[in-house]
């Protein structure tokens, strides 16, 4: 596949951070460190992956990423060849919604009517006849009345984030008066750094300061938007303050020449770990991007971000994806990998664009290269890729903002 082909492919399955794509993403192949290609089959590895992985299918609805999702009666999990084991619903704040398993363990609904312009996240686990385990996450928005708007934003009131965090706002009408409804919007920082928004598109606002937020210091977020007009008869209905918290300075520096990711804290390098990035086929986005989603495991399907068969199904399709962390919408992540030989890290770049990290299946061992660094890492943090080749990966393209310089992101703001 051409490398503008494969662009143009995963940039159509790009989705808003609000809406987050979970089956997505990409995996290495199976390769020997001498590069010499014998193991590097794709069909080999789909092949291993298939043996292992569970038969179980789960369906969320809506689907991920929906908007104007139904308040009643529209959200259900499903399975087939298998039986739920676990389902949780929260809202985008955390609160639980409490729920009903059918007597046969095949399908879940919520117990009562959801909340209206409100976003849900649910993740669904399941087994089947051999016992193997199968992952689903989605997430949806509820639907608002017709003449306002909201705005879902992240990160969540009261949380601990890394310093690249930018305050996202993605709103569920398209924004026409864009400086009335950024003026109903204040960010500051106890460390007193100024905070300028970007507007992206209609629908998307971010905040963030020149450099990434000083750590230990705390973001606050005020929505005065109840009665601000943003289209025309279209009125806001927000008024909230959001609080969080900047945690300590890790960046983390992934160099895929060398195929090693150094760890940093303060500016000092705490850990180093060999990598598998994106091959010559498949490069990695270069660039500095945030880590907006982490999933201990997740399954991660080609066909969502185009890298399909002649038949239409997906070229990899691994159910049980351990230490998944998202790092774009369309699909790059920093992830496990436990199907590739060990001897390709820090030696072969394989992968579909991802950055693996050796893992062991089930997502149970500590011990990993890619255990350790999903438990030292949090949604917020840091991840800086050179050297694959690739285009620096575009600054809306999630959390990403970082990759325009202060003159640019300035000029995107409305007042």
């Amino acid at each position: 596949m051409t490398d503008s082909k494969r662009r143009k492919r995963l940039m159509a399955a790009s989705a808003l951070l609000g809406g987050v794509l979970v089956l997505t993403a990409c995996s290495g192949g199976d390769a020997d460190a001498s590069g010499s290609g014998e193991g590097t089959s794709q069909a080999k590895v789909d092949e291993a992956a298939a043996k292992k992985t569970s038969v179980a299918q789960i369906k969320i609805t809506p689907a991920d990423g929906s908007s104007n999702a139904s308040i009643n009666n529209s959200a259900a999990v499903t399975v087939t060849k298998g039986t739920l084991t676990e389902v949780t619903m929260t809202t985008s704040d955390g609160k639980a919604v409490e729920g009903q398993l059918s007597a046969d363990k095949t399908s879940w609904k919520p117990s009562g009517q959801l909340e209206r312009s409100t976003t849900y996240k649910v993740a669904a686990a399941a087994k089947d006849s051999e016992g193997r385990e199968a992952h689903e996450n989605a997430s949806f928005t509820t639907v608002s009345p017709a003449n306002s708007f909201i705005g879902n934003f992240t990160p969540d009131d009261g949380s601990t984030v890394g310093v690249g965090m930018p305050v996202s706002i993605n709103f569920n009408k398209a924004i026409t008066d864009k400086a009335a409804v950024q003026k109903g919007i204040t960010v500051t920082s106890s460390a007193g750094q100024e905070v300028v928004g970007h507007w992206f598109n209609a629908n998307r606002l971010d905040f963030r300061p020149e450099d990434y937020w000083k750590e230990d210091s705390t973001v606050t977020l005020k929505l005065a938007l109840d009665g601000v007009e943003g289209a025309s008869g279209v009125y806001g209905v927000q008024q909230k303050t959001v609080t969080f918290h900047i945690g300590r300075n890790q960046v983390t520096y992934v160099d895929a020449q060398t195929k090693q990711m150094k760890v940093t804290q303060d500016g000092k390098t705490v850990k180093t770990i060999p990598i598998s990035a994106g091959s010559p086929e498949n490069k990695t986005y270069q660039g500095q991007m945030v880590i907006s989603e982490k999933f201990k495991e997740t399954r991660m399907n080609g066909a969502t971000v185009g890298f399909t068969d002649d038949d239409g199904k997906g070229e990899y399709d691994i159910k049980d994806v351990p230490h998944a962390m998202r790092l774009t919408n369309s699909g790059t992540f920093v992830h496990g990998n436990y199907w590739g030989a060990k001897s390709v890290f820090g030696n072969v770049n394989t992968s579909h664009g991802c950055v693996g990290l050796s893992d062991t299946k089930g997502a149970n061992d500590p011990s990993t290269p890619a255990a350790w660094f999903f438990d030292n890492s949090i949604v917020g943090d840091v991840v800086v890729v050179s050297n694959t080749g690739d285009k620096t990966v575009a600054p809306d393209n999630g959390l990403n903002g970082w990759n325009m310089d202060w003159a640019q992101w300035k000029a995107g703001s409305a007042v």
